[in-house]
């Protein structure tokens, strides 16, 4: 078995902006500090939640720089490194290497794409830049690309390809990837509606963005399938069904901000272009929150 990143829930941490849109770390640092409080197994950061699309090299560094140095080794942080520009990628994994993190998360080409072959090239490059293990990121509806078992299964492979974010939405695909690449490729959820299901087919874990506003309740989908307690896994999966679909009423992470302001945090919007819910709309938002007692 290859090496393994972390098991459970992972939070897709959202990036908190200041009302001049600079980052606003020292809110950064009390999410932080809240998510490993309260049970979140690892942070990863600039990735799509966290809104690395609109940050500048600069900005992404820093960004990573700074939970590397916040979290201290307290979980893993999984850095955001993935681009269409294979070069660009290469270079950002080795910066990221040497800012010390446990591990990358890295995206599937987007708007330019590729074939299967050349998703097998592109990570093939990225893998050989870096000693870090990589968790690929497949997510069709952002990207247009989808990574296909055969490729999955040619790509863990390689020693230091240790994982998948499968955002696919397509459980029969999370089935067939499992069964081709057996303990060479962990698979992590990318869909907080489907844990459970994805646990059950030999998952071990999510990358979420439910973990913004509950992080305890997260891990614990998680933890208790682990554990064996599939039943109480499947129980909290569905008692938060609901709360996922709101979250994802919108382009994430304008939904999440929303709910994260709502509750008091100050994240700030996001950046353009995208922009704050309608207002109708976020007000369906806070009253299923207020059915989950996480707003008065």
């Amino acid at each position: 078995m290859k090496k393994r990143i972390f098991t459970g829930a992972g939070i897709a941490i959202i990036t908190p902006m200041n009302e001049d849109g600079s980052i606003n770390f020292a809110e950064f640092g009390r999410m932080i500090d809240w998510q490993i409080e309260n049970g979140t197994d690892a942070i990863i950061v600039c990735g799509t939640t966290g809104e690395c699309a609109t940050m500048s090299e600069e900005e992404h560094l820093e960004c990573i720089r700074f939970c590397k140095e916040h979290v201290a080794g307290r979980v893993p942080v999984v850095a955001g490194a993935g681009s269409n520009d294979t070069a660009f990628a290469i270079k950002m994994v080795k910066e990221c290497e040497e800012i010390g993190v446990d591990g990358l998360l890295v995206v599937t080409p987007y708007y330019n794409k590729t074939s299967q072959r050349g998703l097998i090239a592109h990570y093939k490059a990225i893998a050989e830049a870096t000693s870090l293990p990589i968790i690929m990121y497949s997510v069709p509806s952002r990207t247009g690309v989808n990574i296909q078992p055969a490729t999955c299964k040619e790509l863990s492979k390689i020693p230091n390809i240790v994982g998948i974010k499968e955002a696919s939405g397509n459980i029969d695909q999370v089935t067939e990837i499992k069964a081709l690449c057996g303990d060479d490729l962990d698979i992590y959820s990318g869909e907080d509606g489907i844990i459970t299901p994805i646990l059950s087919v030999g998952g071990i874990g999510v990358i979420s963005v439910l973990s913004h506003v509950c992080p305890r309740e997260t891990h614990e989908i998680c933890q208790k399938y682990l554990d064996g307690d599939v039943k109480g896994s499947a129980e909290l999966q569905l008692k938060y069904h609901k709360l996922v679909k709101a979250l994802f009423s919108d382009v994430n992470p304008i939904p999440v901000k929303a709910a994260m302001n709502l509750m008091g945090w100050n994240v700030g919007h996001c950046r353009l272009p995208l922009v704050d819910m309608a207002p109708e709309a976020e007000e369906k938002l806070a009253q299923v929150m207020r059915e989950y007692g996480l707003i008065g």
